[in-house]
């Protein structure tokens, strides 16, 4: 009784009380300091080369250029709202190189970095947030779902999936990519049952940011989210969403085990969103500009390029050179943007059903009627 009085008086329910604190954070899984200094552990290790350390610092970089160029679009309104990634490139493109070819992905509306490794054009991707189409990639070409703007639906649709690959034989795995808002939906618990009951070959990446849009994490949850796992009888695991190193790692091993047949893993990638929820969202209004002050040192990019320096594997004409490149990229992204074409208004029924239905063929000449209208009294 004490301890659960305890445990009660801890989190306070009051509607505009002072958040509580969390306890204590357990260990995250870290290979790399902030400080960019390696950390070895037994457990989990990852054996890359130079020219690997330097391509994944090049993922981070271009990842954040595209998104600081996206961001800087939609507030010149070029999009018409943009999810940022910011601060949380590391535990995407660390998810997203740790998955083989066969693999696929299950995303938000935030995995721009794990988008980025599937080699889906960032064009492609922001052609959606510009309103001119549903999202312009193959996602059986790229192993990369389209996005899910239904919080938690994602998931659902990623334990299906793994339920059929694991029917079919193959040996691929699936991965399904949420926030820590979302573990507080229907839907993402639906899936973990059912991931759990049947096995399926899925691994479930939070990326804990930190805020589901203006509520903290100790609003949402009592214990740490990984934890949650084991009640569902799986295992749960918390890495440092800000080492690319560690999310490769753990990531590979989740996926690895999930290939094996020993089912799904849940994990958590403590991270914090640096900019705001959507361009829709005023972050100053729920946190302190202390709070991003202080994770600015734990910043994913900064990180691996002390490491970098600090091992002698990459000196200042790489680094310019990545500089250079990001330049170009966002160039492209700038230029793509503004040269999109918008489609014609009938391409809304074009891809509704495999076939039009006759109210849809109907609706359609009602709406082509109503556009000439339009024409008619310009004469």
């Amino acid at each position: 009784m004490t301890a659960l009085r305890q445990t009660t008086e801890a989190f306070d329910p009051v509607p505009g009380a002072a958040a509580p604190h969390l306890p204590q954070q357990p260990d995250l899984v870290q290979l790399l300091t902030p400080e960019g200094e390696r950390v070895e552990r037994p457990d989990y290790s990852v054996d890359l080369s130079a020219e690997e350390l330097r391509d994944l610092y090049r993922d981070l970089v271009l990842v954040r250029r595209w998104d600081v160029e996206a961001t800087a679009l939609q507030r010149q309104g070029e999009l018409g709202i943009w999810a940022s990634l910011l601060g949380q490139e590391a535990a995407q493109v660390g998810a997203g190189r740790a998955m083989q070819p066969g693999d696929t992905a299950f995303p938000t509306y935030r995995e721009h970095g794990v988008a980025w490794t599937r080699g889906v054009d960032p064009l492609h991707v922001i052609s959606l947030f510009r309103g001119v189409d549903n999202g312009g990639w193959d996602p059986v070409a790229t192993g990369f779902n389209l996005y899910t703007v239904v919080i938690g639906a994602q998931c659902l649709h990623a334990t299906g999936y793994a339920m059929g690959v694991q029917r079919d034989g193959a040996e691929h795995a699936v991965l399904a990519f949420l926030g820590d808002g979302a573990t507080s939906q229907g839907e993402v618990n639906e899936a973990l049952i059912w991931a759990a009951s049947f096995s399926a070959p899925v691994v479930f990446f939070c990326q804990n940011n930190q805020y589901a849009i203006s509520v903290p994490l100790e609003r949402q949850s009592r214990v740490p989210l990984y934890q949650r796992a084991a009640g569902f009888g799986f295992p749960g695991v918390r890495v440092d969403g800000n080492d690319v190193l560690a999310v490769l790692a753990v990531t590979r091993a989740a996926l690895a085990a999930a290939r094996e047949g020993q089912g799904p893993t849940f994990i958590e990638a403590f991270t914090y969103r640096m900019g705001a929820h959507t361009t829709s969202d005023d972050p100053t209004r729920y946190r302190l500009a202390s709070e991003l002050e202080e994770w600015k040192l734990r910043d994913p990019v900064a990180r691996l390029k002390a490491h970098l320096s600090r091992a002698g594997l990459a000196d200042a004409a790489f680094f310019s050179a990545v500089e250079a490149e990001a330049d170009e990229l966002a160039a492209r992204i700038r230029t793509g943007t503004t040269e999109m074409p918008d489609p014609p208004g009938t391409a809304m029924f074009d891809a509704v059903y495999a076939e039009i239905t006759p109210p849809l063929a109907q609706q359609r000449e009602e709406f082509l009627a109503y556009q000439a209208s339009f024409e008619e009294g310009e004469r």
